[in-house]
């Protein structure tokens, strides 16, 4: 391996967090640090009709005579008009607390509905594809220059890119290496300033990450769990990035979807946990690249659609309430004549959150998100 791909290699499991002494910890809690934000992609399109359930508008029943009943009798109610998949207990409890936003019939704009130019195109937040830059990566270099960013991820997603402050972190199934391997690496890297820190960091965020079991690796519950040691490190990162697949439900989705919601539930929760005190400075942002169609197929599935949902938690935010405009699910309503029709944009209420939580002006979201201006409802207490 050549000393720049090996040099790289290290670079990809460090998050830029230092060991503090006593004294050093106490001085940092002097320092204003920006607030947090974790950044979670469902990957493979969520059916939000099967999460944010619309339980008045009655042409819901009609579109999905098998998938509506299958859930019906264990709703957890929201509103008057929306209730939530019984998986999502602990979201519910968010809810409840006022600590969680359901946002309805949201859409990124994206066109069409492959999943892969889906997702890219909700990475990016430009009207047009750019793999290099991200919205994340484009308000991070906005922020201080102390500010550190996290994907939890193999390489730099497209969220994140054209930021310099980005590293990742990604739970290894090989065997743990022995510590006198470590030591010995280290003063063979003596006299190498880069490689000697880039190990250093490396083992820190391992050692604060915390030992995941090979089984376990990859599970979003135990990512967010080792996402939340890290966010909460007083001198650790400030914004993370977690994703999920397997959301494409063509078929069997009443247990598909059930599985699914139950570990981004449970995932949520352990992020919630490990963050303890620092869950009062967080928000928590949950996405997916479109929806599914408002009628389900002939294998008790849905398909790729348009108009789907996202979710905004926290400590920080202002929450109790179930936001969007709901279009309706009547056939004229729908877009063309299959999809949930999106009335809001991902990205004005992205722009709204970084706005209120990290409170960069106007001018600032125009260049995070040139085509998609900050929605004002007030999201952060």
């Amino acid at each position: 391996m050549k000393r720049r791909q090996f040099i790289k290699t290290l670079g990809a499991s460090a998050s830029l967090v230092l060991l503090q002494t006593p004294a050093l910890a106490a001085v940092n809690k002097l320092v204003s640090k920006p607030k947090k934000i974790v950044w979670v992609v469902l990957r493979g399109a969520m059916d939000s009709l099967h999460t944010i359930v619309p339980i008045t508008d009655k042409n819901y029943h009609v579109l999905r005579p098998k998938l509506a009943p299958s859930i019906a009798n264990d709703l957890l109610p929201l509103s008057t008009d929306f209730a939530f998949h019984p998986a999502l207990k602990h979201m519910h409890g968010l809810y409840k607390s006022k600590q969680l936003l359901p946002i309805v019939a949201v859409g990124s704009g994206y066109p069409r509905r492959s999943h892969f130019d889906g997702q890219d195109y909700l990475e990016s937040g430009l009207s047009s594809l750019d793999h290099d830059t991200g919205w994340l990566g484009r308000a991070l270099n906005e922020m201080t220059a102390n500010t550190k960013a996290l994907a939890v991820a193999n390489s730099v997603p497209i969220s994140m890119r054209s930021s310099s402050k980005v590293s990742t972190w990604y739970p290894s199934r090989l065997k743990d290496a022995d510590e006198n391997i470590y030591e010995a690496l280290m003063n063979l890297y003596q006299n190498d300033e880069m490689l000697s820190s880039r190990l250093q960091e490396g083992l820190n965020t391992q050692e604060m990450a915390g030992n995941t079991s090979t089984k376990k690796k990859g599970k979003f519950v135990d990512l967010a769990k080792s996402c939340g040691k890290l966010l909460a490190n007083n001198d650790g990162v400030d914004c993370a990035m977690l994703e999920v697949g397997g959301w494409d439900t063509h078929n069997n989705q009443t247990v598909r979807l059930n599985r699914q919601l139950e570990g981004l539930d449970q995932g949520i929760a352990a992020l919630q946990a490990e963050l303890g005190e620092y869950w009062q400075d967080t928000v928590v942002i949950v996405a997916t690249e479109f929806g599914r169609t408002a009628k389900e197929n002939g294998t008790g599935g849905t398909d790729h659609g348009t108009g789907s949902a996202m979710f905004i938690a926290g400590g920080a935010v202002q929450g109790g309430k179930v936001l969007g405009d709901w279009p309706g699910l009547a056939k004229e309503q729908l877009f063309n004549n299959r999809d949930l029709m999106p009335t809001t944009s991902t990205f004005s209420w992205i722009g709204a959150v970084l706005q209120q939580h990290w409170q960069l002006d106007s001018k600032t979201i125009a260049n995070v998100f040139p085509d998609n201006p900050a929605y004002t409802t007030q999201l952060i207490s």
